[in-house]
This record gives structure tokens, sequence and C-alpha cells, in this order.
């Protein structure tokens, strides 16, 4: 829907850049641990998540009307990326590799799931659900569950244990929109 609002208004008014950056960061992250692997549905699901996210990152760029810190962010990210290719194929032996990559992908996406919950201070006192997303809620609450699910099919703890806080962040969330239901929305 950010693209979709992009698109019509041509216009990243009141769209955050932050979430496709961390999301592009952590597709990349995940498509490196599945091809250390060899999991073809990591690489799969991977690269296209890294391929759109890099699209909107591309769009958000475009119709920004302040290009520098958003080019800071993006060369910001791409330092961490080939900083992190480096560390992880110059200095960490081959035996270990996988489960460090694996670590730090599950510590990465555990702080992309818990990230919402700073919302949560300010769904409580404003009474209102408005600054979450139904339909990322939705989204978050399948994806996490279908890699845990994955994971725990593959027995890989690193593909499981960081999926369960985005199960019980929508959660969380899907029952601050029954209790707050949107037709009694109070102004900020």
């Amino acid at each position: 829907s950010d693209l979709r609002q992009m698109l019509a208004t041509k216009s990243v008014e009141n769209i955050q850049f932050l979430p496709f950056l961390t999301t592009d960061a952590n597709n990349v992250g995940w498509l490196g641990y599945g091809c250390l692997k060899g999991d073809g549905t990591l690489i799969i699901v991977n690269a296209i998540g890294a391929a759109l996210q890099t699209l909107y990152i591309l769009v958000y760029l475009y119709y920004s009307p302040a290009k520098r810190p958003v080019l800071l962010q993006i060369l910001l990210l791409l330092a961490v990326v080939v900083t992190g290719c480096g560390y992880f194929t110059l200095l960490v032996d081959t035996g270990t590799r996988l489960g460090r990559l694996g670590l730090f992908c599950s510590v990465f996406t555990i702080t992309m799931y818990l990230s919402p919950l700073a919302d949560l201070a300010k769904v409580v006192r404003s009474k209102s659900t408005r600054c979450l997303s139904f339909p990322l809620t939705v989204t978050t609450f399948m994806a996490s569950s279908s890699w845990t699910l994955y994971g725990l099919q593959l027995r890989d703890p690193y593909i499981t244990v960081p999926n369960v806080p985005g199960i019980v962040t929508s959660l969380v969330r899907f029952w601050l929109f029954q209790w707050y239901r949107p037709g009694q929305d109070k102004s900020y």
C-alpha cells in the first residue's frame, strides 16, 4: 500500500523510509544464509523480497524531495552489507559461518518484529489504532507463522526462533484492533 500511495500521490509524505531499508537488509542477510545453506526456498523468497524492497527504495528516492538524507541512509546500508559480507567471508571460518550468519539474521529479524511495539504506548494513550496497519499486521502474522512452521519442519532454530516474536506481536496488535475499534477513534 505504501508503494501504491507513493505512485498515486507522487509523494513520500507520511511514509517512513527506515522500514524499507531494514527489510531490504534483512532480506539480503537471509538470502546469504539461504545460499550458504543451499536452501532454495530461502533463496527464492529473499531474492524476490530484496528485489521488491530495492524497488520501493528507488521509488521512495525518486519521489523524495530531500534526496541527500535518503542517499546517505542507502550508502550506510550498503556499507553495513559490504562490511558484513567481508566479515562473514574473510574473517569467519567455513565451519562456523552458517551458525554466525544465522544468529545475526535471527537477532536482526527479532529486532524488526519487536520494533512495532514502540507504537503500543501511542495506541494505549490515544485509544486509537490509527498508527497501526491492519493489512501489515495480517501479513506479518501470516509470514512469521509460515516461517516458524518452515523452521520447525527443517529443525532450524535460526529460522524458527526469530519468527515467534512476529506471531506474538501480531496477536497483540490484533487484540488492540479488537479493543480499540476503528469506529471509536479519537484524534491524537
